[in-house]
């Protein structure tokens, strides 16, 4: 007898591909019309299926009821994204570019990324009751710091992807801003181990374990730089170097199909992930240093430039990871906690390190003349605040969390139970760097639609009043205005277009066999008659908002017909000197054909080169009308008429 099976494995499932395929049919309009970040949009998502909610998604239950088996599934799918992340990171940069534009990053790496690390230690230091004023709580000050230091790639596509970056972030900036966020997350482990060998070392009184500062610093050198960093650098490179000149091979070969060779960059993430992190090196700095090497001849970069699979497995990546850290946030440990951190020091808290951690050094670089040598990319001071401001935290320091978690776990006294100066540390980091990490998702995730709102708000609540002062009526041809012929109103460039014509296109302008048939329109639509009440509509009369616009008159308009006619669509209706710029200006030769042999009329652009010149799209248009603008002084245009196509509904500005 058939029996329902709800198991975690079918509600997740259920529950992810649901989520994935709502979002993906309003995504567009989230991320490139509101400009939402699909991080901040998954986090809530992953806040209503978590136990604290619906109770769709339940992360404990997964990992059979114990924190410790958590935290390893949290900080192995953090590792997984963020090697994913940073080998497309790299792979999406120029050709040599970390050897070209080691000025800059040497810059934005070193003494920008240590005061980021030394101001938010200096902010935690200060709001953590628990550290204190000794020297044992700056160090613990410190590694809280250190987690939060590095920017997320992650949370950055939303300034460096899409229309919003397109449109106002300079691609040499957008470039520079990958590149430091890929680097920096690899190299937050100095700054964490440096305080976490001290912590060890040097901040307790058991000699026995061979405690002193020439010990912490020997192993901080070793086996932080040379084994850690170093060595995932060498790693990366050479298996990238590696895996371009095998992917050359084969392919030159014909050995590849394209689905294995879209995919070779995935794959790579998987395989330097897996095997750095068996060595216990850097995987995050190896997978950039891989991904940047593997397109240092720009082949693969360019050959895969308009493909969507990485977007999609980029996207598919941050919806999973941000719902389940909505779903595993200690949001509960926010208002309770063993710690002292009320609310209130966590909310300061968060505000200040969004504020101090970066901003006023990136801004300060940029003011200091070698330093404005050093980052060429920030042109200007409010590029220097909005790189400033745009650092978020994110997956980088959840990983950098766990990694402290795991680390503090092997810190136990000689009684094997934890030591009485580290007992709250951990509780400690994990309140403060999961709330610094939730206000920066919160807050990248909503300062560009707020700032659009802010900007554009004021200014369409003012041009709706002056609108509405200057048009009181929105009829086309007011009563009065058609039985007496009055004066109609001035035409105001970059006025919108309504659907709205009257009058008859005059012979010349229409085939011959056409003309009884436009002639019964007119007479069925009224146009006929509007012209007998005393308006002399011998051109088309167009409404643009709260304007009437008249073509100008018959003598112009005979000196205008001896001239070549070009046949464009009206995709934009702009002033003369626009529309003029944005003609064809390849003649024609008879009223009856377009510049690609068809009829004249169609509403077409002759080339799909000239349709993309001027940015605008096929519409049909209303049979044999013709859309024609005088000059300030009331004289005719030179340009020839624009003929629209048939079966229009309106002119669309």
């Amino acid at each position: 007898m058939p029996a329902l099976a709800i198991t975690n494995f079918n509600i997740v499932l259920s529950v992810l591909g649901g989520w994935i395929s709502l979002f993906g049919l309003v995504s567009y309009l989230c991320k490139e019309s509101y400009y939402m970040s699909e991080a901040f949009i998954s986090l809530l998502v992953g806040v209503a299926f978590s136990p604290r909610a619906a109770n769709f998604v339940r992360p404990l239950a997964y990992a059979d009821y114990d924190p410790l088996t958590l935290q390893a599934i949290t900080l192995a799918f953090s590792r997984l994204v963020l090697g994913v992340q940073l080998v497309l990171a790299g792979v999406q940069l120029p050709s040599r570019y970390l050897h070209q534009q080691w000025r800059p990053l040497s810059m934005l790496l070193g003494p920008i990324m240590f005061m980021m690390w030394i101001a938010t230690s200096l902010l935690v230091w200060a709001l953590v009751p628990s550290f204190g004023p000794n020297g044992i709580g700056f160090l613990k000050a410190l590694v809280v710091g250190s987690c939060v230091t590095p920017t997320d790639p992650v949370l950055s596509n939303v300034i460096v992807k899409g229309r919003f970056a397109d449109h106002n972030v300079p691609k040499e900036l957008q470039r520079i801003i990958v590149a430091e966020s890929g680097a920096n997350d690899g190299l937050g482990y100095p700054f964490l181990f440096f305080a976490l060998y001290l912590i060890k070392y040097v901040g307790h009184d058991y000699p026995s374990d061979g405690a002193g500062s020439g010990r912490a610093m020997a192993l901080w050198f070793y086996e932080t730089w040379v084994y850690t960093i170093i060595l995932s650098i060498v790693y990366g490179a050479v298996v990238g170097w590696i895996a371009k000149e095998l992917l050359h091979w084969a392919e030159e070969r014909k050995f590849v199909d394209r689905e294995s060779f879209l995919v070779f960059a995935i794959s790579l993430a998987l395989f330097i992930t897996g095997t750095c992190g068996m060595i216990g090196s850097d995987d995050v700095l190896a997978c950039f240093i891989a991904g940047n090497v593997f397109t240092w001849d720009d082949w693969f970069r360019l050959e895969t430039l308009d493909d969507s699979l990485q977007p999609t497995i980029d996207m598919l990546l941050n919806v999973t990871i941000f719902m389940w850290y909505g779903a595993v946030c200690p949001w509960e440990m926010f208002l309770r906690n063993g710690v002292g951190m009320q609310i209130y020091r966590l909310i300061v808290l968060g505000i200040l390190v969004l504020l101090l951690r970066r901003l006023p050094w990136v801004f300060i670089a940029h003011k200091i003349p070698w330093g404005r040598k050093m980052i060429p990319q920030i042109e200007g001071a409010k590029q220097a605040i909005f790189v400033g401001f745009f650092g978020p935290v994110g997956v980088s320091a959840i990983f950098y969390l766990y990694i402290t978690l795991e680390f503090l776990r092997g810190m136990d006294g000689p009684d094997g139970k934890p030591r009485e100066d580290v007992k709250d540390l951990a509780e400690t980091v994990t309140v403060v760097v999961w709330f610094i990490a939730i206000c920066s998702i919160v807050v990248h995730g909503l300062s560009i639609p707020v700032g659009k709102l802010g900007f554009h708000l004021p200014r369409t609540l003012s041009k709706g009043l002056k609108s509405g002062a200057a048009s009181p009526s929105r009829s086309v041809l007011p009563d009065s205005r058609r039985s007496s012929g009055g004066p109609l109103p001035s035409f105001n460039i970059g006025g919108r277009v309504s659907s709205f014509f009257i009058g008859r296109t005059p012979g010349w302008a229409r085939p011959a066999e056409r003309q009884s048939h436009d002639e019964h329109n007119a007479e069925r639509h009224g146009e006929i008659e509007y012209s007998q009440q005393g308006i002399p509509l011998t051109r088309p009369v167009y409404r643009i908002d709260g304007t009437i616009i008249r073509n100008p008159p018959a003598s112009d308009t005979d000196a205008v017909e001896s001239e070549p006619k070009d046949v464009v669509a009206v995709g934009d209706v702009e002033g003369p000197s626009q529309s003029q710029s944005r003609l064809d200006t390849t003649p024609t030769n008879s009223s009856n054909t377009t510049l690609d042999g068809g009829r004249r009329g169609r509403g077409v652009l002759a080339t799909p080169a000239a349709r993309e010149a001027t940015g605008s799209k096929s519409h049909s248009r209303a049979p044999g009308r013709s859309i024609r603008f005088p000059d300030d002084n009331g004289q005719g245009v030179g340009s020839a008429p624009t003929l629209v196509g048939e079966n229009t509904a309106g002119v669309k500005q």
